[in-house]
């Protein structure tokens, strides 16, 4: 009996072995088809963004003009930027730029996510049209936008003489040039934070305003205080992608006004002045030394906002 016992118990733990090996043999395999199914995306971040970026870094503290030999200089470029009247208008236009262009974004976006979010005829062709600027390259929304900012045959400025009203030169009144930018930059970019807020408003229970709506609260009312808390984690979000995107501006400024501009200069952005330095200058350790800058400021301004998310977003609904 004692041997049946421990023979059958045998055989139990050999099937259990079985089974397991089995089982590992069966996770190696998904494992490596998994390995495989990354591996393109995985090689195209390594070849096309860790490897420059590690390449940028090392040759922002060398003078290299892409052609000869790279020689180090330590912190000389840094401190030729920081004396550079250039570089510092260009930080400036970076900083006014995204000081304009996140608030009104943002703004406008939610305005108009809270305004698709009803239900009315006409809602899905309206949200369609609301993201066509998104999935259209920067190159053509910058040349379509040139033109309708012509000071000579422009559409908009022939719209304000029939109204006779101030024909003014958008893209080339250093006054105003920037902030033209920023119009477009925000029409080219809103589509994509009203999917985003939209998706956030479609996450917030209809209890919540029933409930809002028998206590007497008001529409405003119910903005402020049901609307506006549950979806602050979408609007985080949002603010973040934003604000990184509209510091690395340049295809817009580049498109619309080109590198010979002689009102470029209320225009350059530090991402502009990657460009010109590097493939303009052949300043190749200047431009890496603006890109590990930015990317510095970037990283900061991105830790201060997580920091700070604690005392206005609220994850739980």
């Amino acid at each position: 009996m004692m041997l049946t016992n421990f023979s059958s118990t045998i055989e139990k733990n050999k099937t259990q072995i079985v089974a397991v090996k089995q089982k590992k043999k069966r996770l190696n395999k998904e494992a490596i088809f998994a390995l495989l199914f990354i591996a393109p995306t995985f090689l195209g971040l390594l070849i096309f963004y860790m490897l420059p970026a590690v390449a940028s870094f090392a040759l922002s503290f060398s003078s290299w003009d892409g052609i000869t030999a790279p020689v180090y200089v330590g912190l000389e470029n840094i401190r030729t930027l920081f004396v550079d009247p250039t570089f510092q208008r260009s930080i400036i236009n970076t900083i006014v730029f995204t000081a304009v262009s996140v608030p009104l974004s943002v703004v406008i976006a939610t305005f108009v996510s809270l305004m698709l979010n009803q239900k009315i005829k006409g809602m899905v062709l309206y949200r369609t049209l609301y993201f066509l600027p998104v999935v259209t390259m920067p190159v053509a929304v910058g040349m379509v936008w040139k033109w309708l900012y012509n000071t000579d045959y422009g559409l908009i400025n022939y719209l304000l003489g029939v109204f006779h009203l101030p024909q003014p030169s958008w893209l080339f009144d250093p006054n105003i040039a920037l902030f033209s930018v920023i119009l477009v930059y925000v029409w080219m970019t809103i589509g994509n934070n009203v999917i985003l807020l939209l998706a956030g408003l479609q996450g917030v229970s209809n209890s919540y305003y029933e409930a809002a709506q028998i206590d007497g609260a008001s529409k405003f009312r119910q903005f402020l205080n049901i609307t506006l808390p549950l979806i602050t984690p979408t609007l985080f979000f949002v603010f973040i992608t934003s604000m990184i995107s509209s510091l690395q501006m340049f295809d817009l400024i580049f498109v619309m006004i080109g590198d010979n501009n002689a009102l470029l200069d209320p225009l350059r952005t530090i991402v502009f002045g990657v460009y010109e330095s590097g493939f303009k200058y052949s300043q190749m350790g200047i431009a890496s030394a603006q890109a590990f800058l930015l990317f510095l400021a970037i990283l900061a301004i991105t830790i201060i906002q997580f920091v700070f998310q604690k005392k206005w977003v609220h994850y739980d609904s």
